[in-house]
């Protein structure tokens, strides 16, 4: 059976505030410009107060309010009245603690965009409890990595209560760093003291292999293409948080790893109206139980600019109820995945294969 999800949304939340925390980075733009589309009105918040100003001069009238991660009295300032706060400041090892602790004090709900594998573990691991006791929603790697992944391998398991690997695999045709990318990345290699990390027997390994070339099938028209095994992502965290899967890997493809880790690799350009790169990508996920197979497919452009609808519509359906938890909690195990997906469209374009 194909599903394919090719739905409009609902706007439901418009009117209320949202604080954008790193509202001048590459993804903030994004996230500010779609709160804008879907309704929200932005508050722009963020360390530097010259780039915030900056980006005030674009967006008249929005409230601008520099907050530093060391200043609890200026993060409480940037979240006062604020229905929600999306934290896109990396490196998410340095600011998502600080936020997430503004968020708890203001009693709202708090999403980010981090795709820093340790970083997101660090949330569920010092939050879960806080969190529940609070009633409060905290929402880490709500994002093209991590978020994504989770969604499409929750709306793929379906019925089943459990599964014996999933396989994320990532057909990008390139992959241009932003300077918030090399910086996490590089706060990355040091906490894994130049370790690389996966998700095997149920748990987190670090280790020191070479990672291994291999041969993926994506579907159709991107076809077989050499991907980079082990390429590790968020999802090793977000997935297994609800999913009783041991064994998730994350692959690829040759050309991104190449061009993310390349040193002189250029940042995106953009190249329509919407500010998006001529990047395009391809997720292809597959669990799978004993013989049995299940796979989910989504296609669209620009892994950055994606990250805004999926952030975006996690906030309108906290803020009007469509949640199934609370706590700290991925994509999958806090919303309906399959109708999030749905709701993605046009930005998304998900098919569900059984």
């Amino acid at each position: 059976m194909v599903d394919r999800f090719e739905h409009g949304r609902e706007v439901m939340a418009a009117g209320q505030t949202v604080t954008v925390y790193g509202a001048y980075g590459h993804t903030g733009r994004f996230v500010v410009a779609h709160l804008q589309e879907r309704g929200f009105i932005p508050v722009l918040a963020g360390r530097d107060a010259d780039k915030l100003k900056a980006l005030a001069d674009e967006y008249p009238g929005l409230d601008v309010r520099p907050a530093s991660v060391d200043d609890p009295a200026s993060l409480d300032h940037a979240v006062a009245g604020a229905a929600a706060v999306i934290n896109c400041a990396g490196p998410f090892a340095t600011t998502a603690a600080p936020v997430i602790e503004a968020a708890l004090r203001a009693g709202i709900p708090y999403v980010d965009v981090a795709a820093e594998i340790e970083a997101n573990a660090d949330t569920f691991a010092h939050f879960a409890d806080r969190a529940r006791d609070a009633d409060a929603v905290v929402v880490p790697a709500m994002a093209f990595y991590g978020g994504l992944g989770d969604l499409l391998a929750t709306a793929a398991m379906g019925d089943w209560k459990s599964a014996d690997e999933a396989h994320i695999a990532y057909g990008l045709n390139s992959w241009e760093p932003t300077q918030g990318t090399r910086a996490a990345g590089k706060v990355s290699a040091e906490r894994r003291g130049g370790r690389r990390v996966r998700f095997t027997d149920g748990q987190l390994e670090y280790h020191s292999d070479d990672l291994p070339t291999l041969n993926w099938s994506f579907p159709e028209p991107m076809g077989a293409r050499a991907v980079i095994g082990e390429f590790t992502m968020a999802d090793v965290v977000t997935i297994p948080s609800h999913l009783s899967i041991p064994e998730v890997r994350t692959y690829m493809t040759t050309e991104a790893a190449g061009g993310v880790t390349g040193p002189d690799t250029p940042a995106p350009t953009a190249v329509d109206e919407h500010g998006r790169s001529a990047q395009t990508f391809l997720v292809d996920v597959v669990v799978r139980s004993g013989n049995s197979e299940r796979r989910a497919v989504a296609r669209g452009q620009d892994i950055y600019a994606v990250t805004a609808p999926l952030a975006v519509e996690a906030v309108d359906r906290i803020l009007t109820g469509r949640t199934r938890t609370t706590g700290v909690a991925s994509a999958g195990d806090l919303f309906d995945a399959a109708d999030f997906l749905r709701a993605l469209s046009p930005h998304i374009t998900v098919e569900l294969r059984r």
